[in-house]
């Protein structure tokens, strides 16, 4: 697997961005075909598993349409559920723990770019992990760099700029923390 640097600029005209585009012309076929037709859960794990590079667990299911821009950073642990609707640019790396919940509309964003107008059109990686039985509710926006705690909740429509804590409960434009979840 190709592998980018984290929180580093890469320009538009270096060989690792003409790379990052001969993987999106590759895994584009891919993911088209995820979101055109009824697809059976095995077939999605299937398609997953080539458009991912790795092995997708039988417990991971997906609700149709599933969106990305690139397909080859993302890692689904087991029991994972993923709505209609979402959409992982996964360019800087996107990790889905055992037993997330990504409910539909979500956004998980790994990619930004640079403040500099003169390197604008650059990109900067920074992965987002979700950690295990975490939920992310309906049109959630998760942005890049940020870690989702364990057993966290990200309420719908929430922006999240920055780390949740473990068991906690976070909404709102930017997200804050809300609530703290007692955990038997």
């Amino acid at each position: 697997m190709q592998s980018f640097p984290p929180n580093r600029i890469i320009a538009p005209d270096s060989p690792e961005f003409a790379e990052i585009h001969r993987i999106v012309a590759e895994n584009a076929p891919k993911i088209a075909e995820l979101s055109g037709a009824y697809k059976t859960q095995e077939q999605i794990r299937a398609l997953l598993a080539d458009i991912t590079g790795t092995e997708i667990d039988d417990s991971l299911h997906v609700n149709l349409p599933f969106y990305s821009d690139f397909g080859r950073h993302i890692r689904i642990g087991k029991n994972v559920f993923i709505n209609s609707g979402a959409m992982f640019t996964d360019l800087g790396g996107i990790t889905l723990e055992d037993n997330v919940l990504i409910a539909p509309r979500v956004n998980i964003l790994s990619v930004n770019h640079p403040e500099n107008p003169a390197q604008r059109r650059g990109l900067v990686l920074k992965p987002v992990v979700i950690r295990k039985n975490a939920w992310i509710g309906a049109g959630a926006t998760i942005l890049p760099g940020v870690t989702v705690g364990e057993n966290s909740i990200v309420a719908a429509g929430a922006v999240v700029a920055k780390d949740v804590p473990p068991n906690s409960i976070v909404g709102g434009i930017p997200a804050r923390v809300l609530k703290n979840i007692a955990t038997a």
